[in-house]
């Protein structure tokens, strides 16, 4: 789909729907709503007088033109309260319309730029939220679906704006919007693609062509190098599977010299069967998506290239199944990890720790100054926050702050959970320097993960992300798809964006 703007008067608009809104409370519709009512002969107000529009939050109201503007169809969509619409509000609202409009017949929409107007938003952070919202609520997964009647799809979504002058900055913020919403909806491909169709040797390839096509450095690390690296913690993880473990780095240079100013480390396992320590059967399928934090890095690596920040990223994906076979690390092992830290394996289901322990220590030896690690770690996450929101964990607060309003602005909403000295006994092992899991009901389990973690980064500055409980959302819900949500992709990308100033 095609996001674009345009000057003009949206009466006009050659498309086969057009957009306007309503506040809740409004009686006499102003602006472009009031330009389109006039057009139709008062038709939006006498189904206001009527009590079928009331400018509800989510309602949309779709009315049949009958030639009396170009446009055969316009879409009333309800704001809610003036004073509770903000840019979040403007982001689901284009993703909720995306696909309210997604009809036989509608190929081409035009709209209004919402909140633009008289609820006195800034017109290129509208035109941002429409571009991103309008793309990630057009997304679906359906490369292995037969194709039939119910598979529409929109070919453009125009932006008409009244105020000429206000275009061409609108324009660009879209083309901001646009590289936001394809990075996330990257990674809802990777994803959401079942684990047979993407192996850790496939998802390295796809980095590859990733960093390829957005000018990108890309190494693919082999078990040999790794064993070279003494990464044995990561490698313990792979034991058990006949495939190959890839750990992949993207680099991306925006400034002069050497060093990197930030490291985005995703966890990668493309299948996790829980390992000798073997999950349920049930909802097991869902496991294929336990490399989102991978995927989520490799996408945004791609939007940081495009965007070009003045700062150099390095991207880190450590890449394995974990699989029960006849050389699978058990319950009870000792491993040593790149830095030396012994690990005793409590529980290998809890293999998500073990390879970023690796990928962070790689990490700190290729000099990054800030760490930002993002995984689908823990359950746990998910009895604290639901779906509603990821956990951050962090060892400097100023980092984690800017961090937090990096995610804001992607409307993505984060809660930080404490990383107090007292946690660290939950990770004291008796025969190694740690271990991976915490024995007993002792609760906490997702700062237990963290707090494993954080040895292996030292006093760098890092935040990690749990975001176990949002990567796969159960239905659409604004910007939100069902499936995978894409969480924390732009997140990353406005933080990089905001380090480089």
């Amino acid at each position: 789909m095609e996001i674009r703007v345009t000057g003009g008067d949206i009466t006009q608009a050659k498309a086969d729907a057009i957009i306007v809104n309503l506040f809740e409370g409004v009686t006499t519709p102003g602006g472009g709503t009031g330009a389109v009512d006039k057009a139709l002969g008062g038709a939006i107000s006498q189904l206001i007088a009527q009590g079928d529009i009331r400018g509800k939050p989510g309602e949309l109201t779709l009315i049949h033109t009958f030639g009396k503007i170009p446009a055969p169809r316009v879409v009333v969509a309800g704001l809610g309260k003036q004073k509770d619409f903000d840019i979040d509000a403007v982001r689901n609202l284009a993703a909720n319309l995306a696909r309210y409009v997604r009809k036989p017949g509608i190929k081409d929409v035009a709209t209004i730029a919402h909140g633009a107007g008289i609820a006195g938003l800034d017109p290129e952070a509208c035109a941002q939220a429409i571009a991103e919202g309008g793309l990630l609520g057009e997304y679906r997964f359906l490369k292995h679906k037969a194709a039939d009647n119910d598979r529409q799809e929109l070919a453009s979504f125009t932006i008409v704006e009244h105020a000429a002058g206000q275009v061409e900055k609108m324009a660009a913020a879209v083309a901001r919007g646009v590289i936001m919403a394809e990075a996330t909806n990257l990674a809802r491909d990777l994803a959401n693609e079942p684990s047979n169709h993407l192996t850790p040797t496939d998802l390295a390839a796809r980095a590859t062509e990733v960093a390829q096509a957005n000018g990108l450095e890309c190494e693919v690390l082999e078990r040999a190098q790794m064993e070279q690296k003494g990464m044995g913690s990561l490698l313990s993880v792979a034991k058990g599977s006949a495939q190959p473990p890839k750990l992949i780095r993207m680099g991306y240079r925006g400034r002069a010299g050497e060093g990197w100013d930030l490291a985005l480390v995703g966890k990668g396992i493309t299948f996790d069967t829980g390992g000798i320590s073997i999950k349920p059967a049930a909802n097991m399928e869902a496991m294929k998506a336990d490399m989102t934090g991978a995927a989520s890095v490799i996408a945004a690596m791609g939007a940081i290239a495009k965007l070009g920040p003045k700062l150099n990223v390095v991207g880190i994906a450590p890449c394995t199944e974990n699989m029960p076979g006849g050389n699978a690390t058990k319950p009870g092992d000792v491993v040593t990890a790149m830095n030396g830290r012994t690990i005793e394996i409590i529980n290998t289901d809890a293999e998500g720790r073990l390879v970023l322990a690796d990928a962070l220590c790689w990490a700190k030896e290729l000099g990054a100054t800030h760490i930002v690690d993002v995984a689908t770690l823990t359950g746990a996450v998910t009895t604290a926050l639901g779906d509603v929101a990821y956990g951050l964990m962090t060892n400097n607060d100023a980092f984690c702050g800017q961090f937090e309003s990096a995610a804001s602005a992607a409307g993505e909403k984060t809660w930080r959970l404490p990383m107090w000295k007292e946690y660290d006994e939950l990770i004291k092992s008796d025969v190694a320097d740690c271990k991976n899991s915490g024995t007993g009901n002792r609760g906490a389990g997702t700062i237990v993960g963290a707090k494993f973690l954080e040895p292996f980064v030292g006093d760098t500055p890092w935040i990690h992300l749990d975001i176990a409980g949002v990567d796969n959302m159960p239905a659409d819900k604004g910007w939100v798809a069902k499936g995978a949500s894409g969480y924390s992709v732009r997140a990353m990308v406005n933080l990089a964006v905001s380090m480089a100033g």
